[in-house]
């Protein structure tokens, strides 16, 4: 974490997955990074190619843990990262998150809780877990639960990435700006209320493709089951739709059944904290089932792209199996919420 003038940058020219030991200096500098009046918090920008942001977290670690260790370092990772998203969703100070090229996974976590959320015609965002046997977290089900239909779940089934258009139409963003004005937005946020600075180079995002699928996506994905997701998409008639339920059946089936649970349940939990509790006892979860490992080993150790699901099937994933994912954790809970359940609390 970087400090300059008014203006904090977290990030780096050559994105990199976020490390636990970085993830936890972040989460626990934030509060007290800028204290200045009117001061703002940065994250991305120009110069970072088009990874700007980041492709998410270090997998291969969380591979290496959930195969050969004990979860603990994984749980650990992950109980500082979800307090940092928790902090970002309620840091006081405009906190200008800029993803101008591909932001995945952890990247989505440092950016979209954001006060200021910038798009560019090269931003492509998603939530990828499903295809390696995990559920969006960092905040993604609380996210994804808010988007207009259920444009959200098929975001979070699919792991579909979106550009500019459809992330302002799902609410992932709040401002379009051109790669090209990134430099000149920058000098102005030093300079300038953000307000005024954004009016000066915010433009019309490019179209977006989601808006023209929401008449399939709605009636489809509104069924109360995977099982019933995947035959509307079958046999709606719309050559997408076929396509998507193709899409669906490569996903590990439990992480798709979770996820549908998880952003069901999402939706009556109310602040985000309350959500990153419930990613939290899911995460973990997975740590103990064979899928997460199976999906990075094929997506990213062996590269083979061609998992080995288990159960491999929907009609195979019973309700147990998916309940064991929201069990309580008894004294390992992450605790984001006091009684009141919106006020952070400190621990």
């Amino acid at each position: 974490m970087a400090r300059g003038g008014a203006l904090g940058a977290i990030g780096r020219r050559a994105p990199s997955p976020p490390c636990p030991a970085r993830v936890r200096r972040a989460s626990g500098t934030l509060p007290a990074v800028l204290v200045r009046p009117g001061a703002l918090v940065r994250v991305g920008g120009p110069g970072a190619g088009d990874r700007a942001l980041c492709a998410g977290g270090d997998i291969r670690a969380i591979y290496d843990d959930a195969r050969d260790g004990d979860g603990t370092a994984s749980a650990a990772f992950w109980r500082d990262e979800y307090r940092l998203n928790a902090r970002i969703a309620r840091y006081p100070k405009p906190y200008v998150a800029v993803m101008d090229g591909i932001v995945m996974g952890g990247g989505v976590g440092v950016s979209t809780h954001g006060s200021v959320r910038i798009v560019t015609e090269r931003s492509r965002i998603a939530m990828p877990e499903t295809g390696i046997g995990f559920v969006p977290d960092v905040g993604g089900t609380y996210l994804l639960a808010l988007a207009p239909g259920e444009l959200g779940t098929h975001l979070a089934l699919t792991g579909e990435a979106i550009g500019a258009g459809d992330a302002l139409l799902c609410g992932l963003a709040d401002h379009c700006v051109p790669s090209q004005s990134l430099p000149d937005l920058v000098h102005d946020l030093t300079h300038r209320p953000v307000r005024e600075a954004l009016t000066r180079h915010v433009q019309p995002p490019p179209p977006g493709e989601l808006s023209g699928r929401r008449e399939w996506i709605d009636a489809c994905y509104g069924a109360d089951t995977v099982e019933e997701i995947v035959q509307r998409l079958l046999t709606h008639g719309a050559p997408a739709a076929k396509e998507t339920a193709e899409t669906l059946l490569t996903k590990s089936p439990t992480a798709l059944k979770v996820t549908l649970a998880a952003l069901r349940r999402a939706r009556g939990l109310g602040p985000l904290e309350r959500v990153l509790e419930q990613e939290y006892r899911v995460s973990c979860a997975a740590l103990t089932g064979p899928d997460l490992v199976e999906g990075i080993r094929a997506q990213v150790v062996d590269k083979d792209r061609n998992p080995r699901w288990s159960p491999a099937v929907l009609t195979e994933v019973t309700d147990a199996d998916v309940e064991r994912f929201f069990r309580p954790l008894g004294d390992r809970e992450l605790r984001l919420t006091g009684p009141g359940g919106t006020a952070e609390v400190e621990r």
